[in-house]
C-alpha cells in the first residue's frame, strides 16, 4: 500500500476518524493504531507480520532482562539483544550475498563446491526496524529511556508512518508521547497537510517524472545515450533520490502529525551543504544521527582517541552505512567514497595555513555536490563495472541519443531550487493555511490535489528506499 494511492487514502482516513474517536481510549486506540499498522504491512506480503511481531517481542524481552539484573549481566543480555537484532537483518538481507561471495571465492580456489543459495525475499522495512529494535536496547542499557511495555515497544516498531522507510524515531522521543492524550491543533493540522502535499507533489510529479523519462532509461542502457543525457541522468537521480526519499519522510511526518505524534525532521536541504559533513548533518538526519550516536561513538570510539583511529572509525562508520543499505559492492563503495572524502575533510581542516583564506560558500556546495552526485552513479548502477563504464562514457564525451526534454531539465532546476528556499518554508505555508477559512483551505488542498493527478505519469512507482 503506497502512499500516494487511493486505497492508502481511503485507509488513512478511516485510521484518521478512529483515532480521533478513541482519543480518551488510552490503549485501546494504541492497539487500534497497532492492528492498522499490521494491515498496512501486511499489505506488501502478510506472512511478514509476524517477523515484526516478534522481533518487537525480542527486543521488550531484552529490555527487561537488562533492567531486571543490572551489572555485567546486563553488558551480557545487551550483546545477545544487539546481535539478535543484527542476525535477522543479516539473514534477510545479507546471506544469500554471503553465499555467492564465498562460492566465488571457492570457485577461485579451484574447488567447485555448489552452495545453494535460498533466493530469500527482503521484508519491506527490515532495516528500519532493526535499527530501531537496537536504539530501544542500548537506550534501556545507558538509561536513556525508560522500559516500555509489549503493547508500546510493539507499536513503536509497526506504526505505519514511518515503518517502511523512516524516520527512525528514538524510543525516548517517541514513548512519552504514548502515555499522553493525542492533541491535534489547528497549526499542526495545517503543517501537516501541507508536508503532506508537498511530499505528493515531490514523489508523484518531480521524482517519478525524472525517473521514467530520464534516469530508468538512461542507467539502463547508457551505450545508446549521449554524454550529455549521461551527466542529466546523473543530477537527475541526484534529485530524484532527495525528492522521492525527503517526500516519504516528510509524508510520513505529516500523517503521523494528523494523528497525534510528532516526528523529527529528517532532511534539512543537504544539497546546499558546503562540505560532506555538513551533508551528512542534512540528508536522511534520523539515519545518520543514529550511525552516529549507536556505532561511531558508542562502538568505535568517535573523535575521543588518536587522529588515525577517529579517522579509521569515520571510514568504517560509512563503509557500514554503505553495507547497511545492500548487500553489493556498489554500497560499500558508495559508502567509501563518502568515508574517505569525510577523511580527507577532517585532515585537511587540521593541516590548512593559518594564513589561507577559507574557500567561498558556493564554491563547498558545488564542491559537494558533485562528490554526492559521483557517489550516486554508484548508488544507481547495478555492477560496479556499470558504474565505471557509465563514468567512462562521460569522460570521452560519448555521442548518441539524447532524450532530456526541456520539461525533464525543469525539473532537475526546480529540485535545486528547493535547496536554496526559506527553510521554514513548510511552517510559514502551514500558518498561513491554518489563518485561513475552513472553504479556502479546503479548495487550496483540493486544487494542489487536481494538479499534482493532471501532471503526474501513469501509476505510481514505489519509493526508492523500500528495497533498503
Amino acid at each position: 500500500m503506497l502512499f500516494p494511492t487511493l486505497a492508502f487514502h481511503g485507509f488513512f482516513i478511516l485510521v484518521f476518524c478512529c483515532n480521533w474517536l478513541m482519543r480518551r481510549a488510552g490503549d485501546w486506540r494504541l492497539i487500534m493504531l497497532l492492528v492498522a499498522s499490521w494491515i498496512f504491512y501486511g499489505w506488501f506480503d502478510a506472512r511478514f507480520v509476524v517477523l515484526l511481531q516478534v522481533s518487537a517481542m525480542l527486543n521488550w524481552g531484552v529490555g527487561r532482562l537488562i533492567v531486571a539484573q543490572p551489572g555485567r549481566r546486563a553488558r551480557l543480555w545487551l550483546i545477545a539483544g544487539v546481535w539478535a537484532n543484527l542476525l535477522i537483518l543479516a539473514f534477510f538481507k545479507y546471506y544469500d550475498f554471503f553465499l555467492h561471495g564465498v562460492s566465488s571465492a571457492l570457485a577461485g580456489a579451484g574447488l567447485g563446491v555448489g552452495l545453494k543459495t535460498l533466493d530469500i525475499i527482503l521484508p519491506v522495512g527490515v532495516s528500519f526496524f532493526t535499527f530501531q529494535g537496537i536504539s530501544y536496547v542500548v537506550d534501556v542499557w545507558k538509561g536513556r529511556s525508560e522500559p516500555a511495555r509489549l503493547l508500546e515497544l510493539t507499536f513503536l516498531m509497526s506504526f505505519f508512518p514511518h515503518l517502511v522507510a523512516g524516520p527512525i524515531v528514538r524510543p525516548g522521543h517517541i514513548l512519552p508521547q504514548l502515555r499522553e492524550r493525542p492533541w491535534l491543533g489547528r497549526g499542526a493540522a495545517a503543517s501537516s497537510l501541507v508536508l503532506i502535499l508537498w511530499g505528493l507533489v515531490k514523489k508523484t510529479v518531480i521524482a517519478n517524472e525524472l525517473g521514467m523519462h530520464l534516469v530508468d532509461p538512461v542507467f539502463n542502457d547508457p551505450s545508446r545515450h549521449s554524454a550529455g543525457d549521461l551527466i542529466l541522468a546523473a543530477y537527475g537521480y541526484s534529485i530524484q533520490i532527495y525528492c522521492d526519499f525527503s517526500a516519504y519522510s516528510d509524508m510520513a511526518i505529516g500523517l503521523a502529525g494528523l494523528l497525534g505524534f510528532r516526528f523529527p525532521a529528517n532532511f534539512n536541504q543537504p544539497y546546499r551543504a558546503s562540505s560532506l559533513q555538513d551533508f551528512w548533518r542534512r540528508w536522511h538526519i534520523s539515519l545518520s544521527s543514529w550511525l552516529r550516536d549507536y556505532l561511531y561513538i558508542e562502538v568505535l570510539g568517535g573523535s575521543r582517541q588518536t587522529l588515525w583511529r577517529t579517522c579509521v572509525a569515520l571510514f568504517a562508520t560509512m563503509l557500514l552505512g554503505g553495507l547497511w543499505h545492500g548487500a553489493s559492492v556498489n554500497f560499500l563503495i558508495w559508502g567509501a567514497l563518502h568515508g574517505g572524502m569525510l577523511v580527507c575533510e577532517r585532515l585537511w581542516g587540521l593541516v590548512r595555513p593559518a594564513g589561507l583564506p577559507k574557500a567561498p560558500v558556493w564554491l563547498g556546495r558545488l564542491y559537494t555536490f558533485h562528490i554526492v552526485t559521483v557517489a550516486w552513479i554508484f548508488f544507481r548502477a547495478k555492477t560496479f563495472g556499470e558504474a565505471t563504464d557509465f563514468l567512462g562514457r562521460i569522460s570521452h564525451g560519448q555521442q548518441g541519443a539524447f532524450i532530456a526534454l526541456p520539461w525533464t531539465v525543469g525539473m532537475i532546476a526546480l529540485g535545486l531550487a528547493c535547496q536554496f528556499g526559506p527553510q521554514d518554508a513548510i511552517q510559514q505555508l502551514g500558518r498561513r493555511l491554518s489563518q485561513a477559512p475552513f472553504w479556502v483551505a479546503g479548495l487550496l488542498v483540493t486544487l494542489v490535489l487536481l494538479v499534482v493527478e493532471g501532471l503526474r505519469g501513469a501509476g505510481v512507482a514505489p519509493f526508492i528506499y523500500f528495497q533498503f
